[in-house]
């Protein structure tokens, strides 16, 4: 580990900054005599720039530090659009036209400058100017470390980290809860039972124009934020044509060298949605037991993407973008798990060898239309669908100790996400003064888990196995689906104040709206096979008695089975249906005092209505439907301000209140089972308040370099954490933990230039780093008021760290690229850490599991070959370290889950078919 850790450190080491000068300057050519327009004006619109070119068709102008497309037009000139990112030449061939008239007036040229928004450069600049703190990854970041998708982006900004399983990210040591996501601004909902926010590796880099992370609240944000708002910004295309086509390939190695286990009822694409039985009596399921083997566990993937503009009238202009995709991939991992219990000897289930097989698919496709009505007025409108899917095969060998018996377990799971959806937006400049954004959405999930199936068997000497049947649920097949709708608008006002000496404005005041109403039906049956007697059987082959010939019309005929629900033999499923509706207003004032000096000043007002209904398989006796509801009104004001020091540095401070609602898993008294852990809702869970302080020093060298130091924190009212419940079954639940949390810390970042197109290549590194410092108070007599005595945990302590409060984070890049020739080839090493942090809260004396900390390092190269043709090789994982979850008892650390997932290999190529 520390050899790792050294290694990341002296990754993200950077030389001394150095400031750039940025021009542009190249050559006018007509096209058809290749001879230079001589002594021709143009003017670079929106930026109030005139150049002439000289008698030999050269020009020099200064532009801002920034990147650009450049739309050239001249009269008698066929139109002409280049892109301007590495280079600061830029020569430019025009194609004369013929006119009716003949007449053709050559004497001024216009030229366009649009900012390239996803590019580096762009989005630091937007960085540098905001009165408010916010991070972007851009697509050309994506493409140059190879990064895959959003959750992949996000993972590069300072202060998060990815935790293990569906815990999604954690932003300065707080969680899925604490955080949001949203799509162009609107808010997207959960592909996940177990999450408030989106699985993000849903969206692949294809789709994605930038992600931009808001760790500090603006007043224009939904005010359910304590770590950060990611906002997705889905790709815009402007320019001529252009059809792209790729393919790939790769292999997980620890996957390829065995013989890989898939579930039967898997489907290559990832669409499967079985049908519930309508009956016990007869056996009505379509899929067998017993899993199978797949051939070639090689992972595939293939894409097309294109895109045109079109005018539209003298003024308008039609941008339409498209893209679908399709990606698999086959992984293993291998370890052991265990239930510890108060003491390390006191071990109640040891799983000492568990292998997790695992295929998963993603589908995308997206359609783009930007209609650009006139300079001032135009509108959006996005549709997306992402299916994503998991199909499994888990089996454990396992040790009880207590019973010395040695049982074999196996579940295998298909879980299938479907997303849709639509979006329609605007934006107006009504007036020099006035600007009006609106937009509007509808998303609907459907997230269904068709058949889940578990197995547990006595394992006696040998190849000697036989059902276990101590228990209703030990065999059983689980259905799962969950429909989640959401419809979202927004209307913001703009209006510019104080028109200074330069007909600029020096202030501004906005006011929104905000909306937004989602609803999830949850619902789950569950059929357990009652095996009568002792039954010998082969793992492999279950399905040689688990079939229709051996279903008892009966209960309990030696050698047979039969088969009953958690409700007996009712096929009624357990429902919890919730409902969120927000009604939000806000009010921000900005004013630029002098060229040093900006700040602003709002307030948002967030009505919020939660409520949840439910039947399902935790009864909670009294508790009523109106305990769970959470209905508040939230005054959250907000304060931003940035101080120039000088053209290139920026001090900044920035004060807000925000609030945290509970998830609807975390409020539904339902229990989600799993192997070796299960969840249980807590219906009294109440959000939290959360007081945030930052303070940043930012530098900006050149255009995409910077360096930057912060602090920040946060005092969180009333924190949610996960506990060990008093039960026999080894439950969680989710409490209000104690009356206060809060936690505090300092982050530091580097983008560094270390060579700057020298022999035509360049090279760059860039580093982040945060440390932090957390407590919570815990009170287990608050818990149990909270919660009217229907819940029970017992706290080992009276304070503790934050759960996903990680002491140190450490992210890296170096990255190497060759700028000119036929072939361009680019490397990049991200490295990345997280220090021990905080999984789950002991009690009853039993210790904190705590996450260890884990480096990851990953290589990525691209490389342009020719005009037309692309490929990538990207090996993960190189360092293959261990996974592990360990328990903090008296007596020092035990591990409870320990596991390897091996190098992924990938080499992917795409052609340009048009462009």
């Amino acid at each position: 580990m520390k050899r790792n850790l050294t290694l990341l450190l002296l990754l993200g080491s950077a030389a001394l900054f150095a400031q750039t000068n940025i021009k542009l300057e190249g050559t006018l050519f007509d096209q058809k005599t290749n001879q230079p327009l001589s002594e021709k004006t143009f003017v670079v619109e929106g930026l109030n720039i005139q150049a002439k070119t000289d008698e030999k068709g050269h020009y020099e102008i200064s532009i801002p530090d920034d990147t650009y497309q450049l739309d050239i037009k001249v009269d008698g000139y066929q139109s002409v659009s280049q892109n301007l990112s590495d280079s600061n030449t830029l020569n430019m061939y025009l194609k004369p036209e013929d006119f009716k008239d003949g007449k053709i007036d050559l004497e001024t040229a216009v030229v366009t400058a649009n900012k390239i928004k996803s590019s580096e450069a762009s989005l630091l600049n937007v960085q540098k100017k905001s009165v408010t703190i916010v991070q972007n990854v851009g697509s050309q970041e994506l493409s140059r470390k190879g990064l895959s998708n959003a959750e992949s982006a996000i993972q590069q900004v300072t202060g998060i980290s990815k935790s293990e399983g569906k815990g999604g990210v954690f932003v300065r040591g707080l969680g899925d809860r604490y955080n949001s996501t949203m799509l162009n601004g609107l808010p997207l909902p959960s592909n996940e039972p177990e999450n408030k926010n989106i699985s993000l590796d849903l969206f692949g880099s294809d789709i994605i124009q930038s992600v931009g992370v808001n760790k500090v609240y603006n007043v224009d944000l939904y005010g359910d934020i304590g770590g950060a708002n990611v906002d997705i910004s889905s790709k815009l295309y402007e320019g001529k044509g252009f059809l792209d086509i790729e393919f790939g390939s790769g292999v997980s190695m620890r996957a390829v060298d065995r013989t890989f286990k898939v579930a039967n009822n898997l489907k290559y694409y990832g669409f499967n949605r079985n049908n519930l039985p309508t009956s016990i009596k007869s056996y009505q399921f379509v899929s067998r037991w017993s899993p199978d083997k797949s051939a070639f566990p090689v992972n595939q993937d293939y894409g097309l993407t294109g895109g045109k503009s079109f005018n539209v009238g003298s003024q308008g202009k039609l941008n339409v973008f498209g893209t679908a995709s399709f990606s698999n991939s086959y992984t293993y991992e291998d370890g052991f798990q265990r239930v510890v219990g108060t003491t390390n000897d006191n071990i109640e289930v040891d799983y000492f060898k568990v292998k997790k097989y695992e295929y998963s698919t993603k589908t995308t496709g997206m359609l783009n239309v930007n209609y650009k009505i006139n300079p001032k007025h135009q509108l959006f409108a996005n549709g997306i669908m992402v299916n994503g899917s998991k199909s499994s095969v888990n089996e454990y060998d396992s040790y009880l100790p207590q019973d010395n018996r040695y049982e074999f377990t196996r579940q295998t799971l298909t879980e299938q996400n479907l997303l849709l959806i639509g979006q329609l937006l605007g934006k107006h400049q009504l007036s020099d003064r006035l600007d009006i954004d609106w937009g509007a959405s509808y998303n609907l999930v459907h997230s269904d888990m068709p058949d889940r199936i578990t197995n547990n068997l006595i394992h006696n000497d040998g190849d000697n196995y036989a059902f276990n049947t101590g228990s209703p649920t030990t065999n059983n097949r689980y259905f799962q689906y969950i429909d989640e709708t959401e419809y979202a608008g927004k209307a913001i006002l703009s209006y510019k104040l104080f028109k200074n000496a330069e007909n600029d404005y020096n202030g501004k005041l906005t006011i929104g709206y905000n909306g937004r109403k989602k609803s999830r039906d949850f619902e789950s049956n569950q059929f357990n096979f009652r095996i009568s007697g002792d039954v010998k059987v082969n793992p492999n082959k279950l399905d040689d008695f688990l079939n229709g010939d051996n279903q008892a019309s009966s209960p309990y005929i030696p050698g047979t089975f039969f088969i009953n629900t958690q409700r007996m033999e009712s096929l009624v499923p357990y429902t919890y249906n919730g409902d969120l509706t927000v009604h939000s207003g806000f009010a921000n004032f900005e004013q630029t005092i002098n060229d040093n000096f900006t700040y602003s000043l709002g307030v948002r007002v967030d009505k919020v209505l939660q409520e949840i209904e439910w039947d399902t398989n935790y009864p909670m006796s009294g508790v009523k439907f109106s305990d769970a509801d959470i209905d508040k009104t939230f005054i959250l004001p907000a304060l931003n301000i940035k101080y120039s020091l000088d053209s290139r540095q920026n001090l900044r401070l920035s004060a807000s209140k925000t609030y945290t609602l509970p998830q609807f898993k975390e409020k539904a008294p339902f229990r989600y089972e799993g192997i070796g852990e299960n969840s249980v809702g807590n219906p009294f869970l109440n959000s939290s308040d959360n007081y945030n302080l930052d303070i940043k020093w930012e530098l900006f060298p050149s255009s995409n370099e910077i360096l930057s130091f912060g602090a920040f924190g946060k005092f969180i009212q009333n924190p949610i954490s996960q506990v060990l419940l008093n039960s026999a079954l080894n439950d969680n639940t989710f409490v209000n933990a104690g009356e206060n949390a809060y936690v505090f810390g300092a982050e530091l970042e580097v983008r560094k230039n270390l060579i700057k197109n020298v022999g035509h290549s360049e090279l760059s590194a860039g580093f982040n780093a945060t440390v932090m410092y957390s407590k919570q108070k815990l009170d287990s007599d608050k818990v149990a008021e909270d919660t009217k005595n229907t819940l029970s945990v017992n706290f080992n302590e009276k304070e503790d760290k934050l759960q996903g409060a990680s002491p140190l984070l450490l992210n890296a890049d170096l990255s190497y690229k060759v700028l000119k020739g036929n072939f361009k080839p680019s490397f990049t090493l991200i490295g990345n850490y997280f220090h021990d942090r905080v999984y789950s809260l002991g009690s009853f004396e039993r210790g904190n599991i705590i996450e260890k900390g884990v480096v990851t390092l990953n290589f990525i190269s691209r490389a342009e070959i020719g005009d037309r043709w692309e490929m990538k090789l990207s090996v993960d994982n190189l360092l293959n370290s261990k996974i592990r979850r360990i328990q903090d008892n008296q007596q020092g650390e035990i591990d409870t889950r320990n596991f390897r997932k091996g190098l992924d290999v990938s080499l992917g190529v795409k052609y340009k078919i048009f462009k």
